[in-house]
């Protein structure tokens, strides 16, 4: 993974809206579905985006998968955010 993908990645409001709601707690696709105008499907493929740019991680429930975000992942991203702020 290299640093721009979670700028992509964040880039797209319908994932920062998942990430939104995965600040609030894990949840599989079907409850994060619910919030937004598109299908399961287009869902799970910025699900895919977030876990590629290490913002979200995933672990499997019975035949689910539960989404929660990455808290490494962001740690990531604030190390290279504060680094302007230092100055």
């Amino acid at each position: 993974m290299i640093l721009t993908d979670a700028f992509v990645a964040i880039a797209d409001p319908n994932r920062r809206h998942l990430l939104e709601e995965l600040r609030r707690g894990p949840k599989t696709v079907g409850q994060l579905a619910l919030g937004l105008p598109v299908s399961r499907p287009a869902v799970s493929q910025h699900l895919k985006v977030l876990l590629d740019a290490g913002l979200v991680n995933a672990r499997p429930e019975g035949a689910r998968r539960v989404y929660a975000v990455s808290e490494h992942g962001f740690l990531k991203l604030n190390i290279w955010l504060d680094q302007f702020w230092q100055a």
